[in-house]
């Protein structure tokens, strides 16, 4: 019975032990074949945060570009005409005249309406690096009359300036501004009646030397003769290069004169250009619809 009993034993010890020896060979057959499942998770979820981490970085350094150097805008309208078309795509400095507060207010929006708007800063007059506009200047500002719309237009009268219109003659001060006639301007990208017409196009010469071409489609239009304008202290008298399809500081009650506070910044460069009707994300458009000759245009 001893025998038996340590027989038995000993098979019970033997069959134990054996058993053990099975579950842990088992066991580290599992967890070889686990590992490198684990180490794929593990690179996976590494992966999508470093992705993660670079998205919030981008989004950091163009909130930054945004708001203290280069802010993007496109041209609506065309009131700008010749000198920017429907279509264009432009960086606005917002180092040249400093800062003021409508330079930090940053929005982001889509289809028509605004979602998120941050940093508005109320402060008076321009800080930091603050200059003044220069007479022919092509400037962004924020409308008088409702702040939150953006103008662009450009910078015809300083402070005390005498501004006036006389028979689609610009006079400042006075003085008539030198006025060349050129080669007529005709849109070939406007279709159906009264597109692809020519119309009268002049060389306008400012005191200073700034030369730029402007649009005179109708002789003796509304604003070819007006009154004289005296640009109070602090503001500025903008009109645009299409000179009868521009509401501009000669419409007192629309526009006005420009408060320096008002200034986003001055438009530096055209760096994307595309035909009228053909919006920004119909890229399936672009090798046909693309201005390829106006990139990098300095204004």
């Amino acid at each position: 019975m001893v025998l038996h009993c340590t027989s038995y034993g000993v098979g019970a010890i033997a069959q134990k032990v054996g058993g053990g020896v099975e579950s842990s060979i088992l066991m580290h057959k599992k967890d070889y074949h686990m590992a490198p499942a684990q180490e794929m998770r593990q690179k996976s979820e590494e992966g999508i945060w470093d992705t993660i981490k670079v998205i919030i970085q981008a989004l950091l350094i163009a909130f930054f570009v945004r708001t203290f150097l280069y802010q993007p805008f496109n041209i609506p309208s065309a009131s700008m005409y010749p000198t920017l078309k429907v279509g264009d795509y432009l960086f606005v400095s917002k180092l040249s005249y400093g800062y003021s507060k409508y330079s930090f207010n940053f929005s982001f929006g889509g289809f028509g309406t605004t979602w998120i708007t941050c940093c508005p800063i109320d402060f008076p007059g321009r800080v930091v690096l603050a200059d003044t506009p220069k007479r022919g200047d092509v400037a962004v500002f924020k409308l008088p009359t409702n702040t939150e719309i953006d103008y662009i237009k450009r910078v015809i009268g300083l402070p005390g300036d005498r501004i006036q219109m006389r028979d689609g003659v610009l006079f400042i001060n006075g003085e008539a501004v030198k006025k060349e006639r050129i080669e007529d301007y005709v849109d070939n990208e406007v279709l159906g009646e009264g597109g692809g017409h020519p119309i009268q196009q002049y060389l306008e010469t400012l005191p200073n030397g700034v030369t730029y071409r402007v649009l005179d489609e109708m002789p003796n239009g509304s604003a070819d003769n007006t009154i004289e304008y005296v640009v109070p202290p602090e503001h500025y008298f903008m009109m645009g290069d299409n000179r009868d399809n521009s509401e501009d500081s000669r419409f007192l009650d629309a526009v006005g004169y420009v408060p320096i506070e008002n200034y986003v910044g001055r438009a530096d460069i055209i760096f994307f250009s595309i035909s009228r009707g053909t919006t920004l994300w119909e890229v399936w458009k672009w090798p046909f619809e693309i201005r390829w000759g106006r990139f990098l245009n300095l204004l």
